[in-house]
């Protein structure tokens, strides 16, 4: 089975701020053109117009999506012409390598007409500055939900069997890899399993595993292992030679959701809530860490703690969606006024500028 189109978040919105992982989704890619000038919109614009034209051509084409506005995309990579064409605003991320070599730098202000702006100087400061604080508060509340998260998980860490977690992760090396190795270095590429929006959570697991063979699916309860049983595996396709796509959590980048390994046509992921799923494929497999490695009846005998953790939860992460979805309002209020004013003839000839540069 082929696959044209990936769904990818590169950035998110967590606990910890914004965190980015454009420089791991952009390795190997040696031809990098950075939109900048930070034209609230143009960016997605210029680079949906310039994927869309991509798609027919190649293979394969990634679109990282953005977790501020719904719809908004980031960026798109083109991995057998090892290019990309990204959105470099603030708060995005991009480590130069070689500028003007590998990174070619396009400022968008240069479409935009500076006297039609002035007129709406005061409207502009205002919404970015709505922009900034409604999108601060929201990554406050998920440090809430992150600090519920983990009072939620400590009664169950304190009923897991590691024996038996580590058991459960031994079998899963084995599953993976058995006696193989790969005669080379492997490539981790890391990015974001799912993202926070101004829309709720969200995530691509269907499109991600699409192509993928066979998958596990770890069902569990918070602090049960599965994040573990992640990390160990990432490590031991590094030691094998083997490489790996490893999603972020969207809410913890510190914590893992889901690994790929493509050379071994296998997937696990963390399959509860928000990115809960279940089996769908014949080939499907359910690995249940509550049954496997949580004492018999934690749920019945905290059953009233861990729902107050549920609600606190659940109450956080709604607060922080909706701070996001009050930026999204004054992003998009921003972009009309940029789009107001700027020179659509101007724009045409970067996109065909770009189109030139990738050899669309």
């Amino acid at each position: 089975m082929n696959q044209r189109v990936r769904h990818i978040y590169a950035g998110g919105n967590t606990a910890r701020g914004y965190r980015s992982f454009l420089d791991s989704v952009l390795s190997g890619i040696t031809k990098r053109i950075v939109l900048t000038g930070d034209v609230e919109g143009l960016p997605s614009s210029l680079i949906q117009a310039i994927g869309e034209k991509a798609v027919h051509q190649v293979k394969l084409v990634e679109w990282i999506h953005s977790p501020f506005v719904t719809g908004a995309i980031d960026g798109v990579v083109i991995p057998e012409w090892k290019a990309a064409v990204v959105d470099g605003s603030y708060p995005r991320q991009l480590k130069p390598q070689a500028p003007g070599l590998r990174e070619i730098y396009v400022d968008l202000q240069r479409v935009v007409s500076k006297e039609r702006l002035v007129r709406h100087k005061d409207d502009i400061l205002a919404l970015q500055e709505k922009v900034h604080v409604e999108t601060e508060r929201a990554q406050h509340a998920f440090a809430e939900a992150l600090r519920v998260h983990e009072e939620w998980e400590s009664v169950f860490i304190a009923h897991l069997d590691r024996e038996q977690a580590n058991r459960v992760c031994d079998e899963v090396l084995r599953l993976f890899f058995g006696d193989a190795y790969a005669e080379k270095e492997s490539t981790i590429r890391r990015m974001y399993l799912g993202a926070a929006t101004p829309e709720g959570p969200h995530d691509f697991v269907p499109n991600l595993t699409e192509v993928v063979p066979k998958r596990y699916l770890i069902k569990g309860r918070p602090g049960s292992g599965k994040s573990t049983i992640l990390k160990r595996l990432v490590a031991e396709a590094e030691q094998r030679g083997f490489d790996a796509e490893v999603y972020h959590c969207g809410l913890d980048p510190n914590s893992l959701d889901m690994v790929v390994v493509p050379e071994r046509g296998l997937a696990i992921f963390d399959s509860t809530a928000p990115h809960e799923y279940f089996a769908e494929r014949d080939s499907d497999e359910i690995i249940d860490m509550y049954a496997r490695a949580i004492a018999p009846g934690t749920d019945e005998k905290y059953k009233e703690k861990l729902e107050k953790y549920r609600v606190r939860y659940k109450e956080a992460t709604k607060k922080g969606t909706a701070h996001l979805k009050e930026a999204q309002e004054a992003r998009l209020l921003l972009s009309r006024l940029y789009l107001d004013a700027t020179d659509q003839e101007r724009v045409a000839e970067i996109r065909a500028a770009i189109v030139r540069v990738l050899d669309v």
